[in-house]
């Protein structure tokens, strides 16, 4: 099987082509810092050729949901290094996804604070999961310049805490609806100066934060997660074929190790007015870096992705939730643990460590 080949990302050899995708599970305590259990679910899933943890919030100010972790007090970097020691014990490659909510937060879990975003544009047609329950979103602050540029150095202190906690890389999570995606799409930027008004003002900002991850812990420990498709969180861009080619081809120009590319069932009308409903074809056919192939995929589907040769690996999120043992069982075809829905987000080692192995 191709998804059990051994292969090289950046700097670090992978021992095969899986990886588990970043998944908010909501574990960590309310001054987020991951305890114990974490250790034990991330060691759990070392046979993975990578890692990507959980999103990892690289201020206070970037916080959105409750009880997710951080990266930017010693407390925080120190249990991290608690995870990653346990990771490489086991032989294990594990990066941290580095994340900024933006609007997609609520004052509740803020100190009161409103979330902060491109514009001051609410996100409609859903609610938000607080620490009080469910709730509509509110009208976000507009960032200002100076904050624009000390978000983005941000990104960096981040990354440089991510390595000194013995992390091997970091990848900006610029997917989901978060700021950097934010940034990208008109639903959520209506700015007139050079962080919006047109594609290229609109990708400045997401280009800016990846020169400065690369700067602060160099080119082959650096990835991005993209989805150009997914609408989560409100978010509608003009010109999805436009913007993102404009991005990728931009980003080609940078030197960095990967981009993780995140399908839908969307369609995409590409620019010459012809269309694809294959976003790793369409897209991932102009990335330079390497392309790991994210959604929905099972052993069949992801086998037959890298065959097609866009694809290097392949993420797969819910099936690793409840199999951490995944590339064992893909190997002889056993069946898989179904993940419990219930205690995806929040709770404690129910559903989270206690998936049994196939051996037992």
């Amino acid at each position: 099987m191709k998804l059990l080949e051994k292969t090289q990302l950046g700097d670090v050899n992978l021992k095969n082509r899986m990886v588990m995708a970043a998944m908010t599970r909501g574990r960590a305590d309310i001054n987020g810092v991951v305890g114990d259990m974490a250790i034990e679910y991330y060691s759990q899933r070392a046979s993975a050729g990578l890692l990507l943890t959980e999103a990892i919030r690289i201020t206070e100010e970037a916080t959105g949901s409750p009880n997710t972790p951080g990266i930017f007090t010693d407390q925080q970097i120190e249990a991290w290094r608690k995870v990653t020691t346990a990771v490489h014990n086991k032989g294990g490659i594990i990066i941290a996804q580095l994340w900024h909510t933006g609007r997609i937060g609520h004052s509740t879990d803020r100190n009161g604070k409103l979330p902060f975003a491109p514009s001051p544009l609410s996100i409609r047609g859903m609610q938000h999961f607080t620490s009080q329950g469910m709730k509509d979103y509110e009208i976000p602050l507009e960032m200002t310049i100076p904050q624009i540029k000390q978000t983005i150095k941000d990104f960096g202190q981040a990354a440089r805490n991510a390595i000194a906690a013995g992390f091997d890389g970091v990848q900006l999570h610029a997917a989901n609806g978060y700021l950097p995606n934010q940034f990208l799409a008109e639903s959520a930027n209506q700015r007139t100066d050079e962080y919006g008004g047109n594609i290229p003002n609109n990708a400045r900002f997401v280009l800016e934060v990846m020169q400065e991850l690369i700067g602060s812990v160099g080119s082959e420990k650096v990835g991005i997660k993209i989805a150009p498709s997914h609408t989560y969180g409100d978010i509608v861009l003009d010109d999805v074929a436009g913007t993102y080619t404009y991005l990728i081809e931009e980003l080609n120009k940078l030197d960095f190790s990967y981009v993780e590319l995140m399908r839908s069932a969307s369609y995409i009308a590409s620019p010459e007015g012809h269309g694809s409903n294959n976003e790793i074809e369409f897209f991932g056919s102009k990335i330079r870096q390497t392309v790991i192939a994210n959604a929905g995929y099972d052993r069949t589907s992801a086998e037959a992705e890298l065959e097609k040769g866009i694809a290097k690996l392949i993420s797969f999120g819910r099936l690793y939730i409840a199999n951490p043992d995944l590339p064992e069982r893909f190997e002889k075809n056993a069946a898989l643990n179904a993940p419990d829905r219930t205690t995806m987000y929040g709770g404690g080692e129910r559903g989270y460590i206690d998936y049994p192995l196939l051996n037992e």
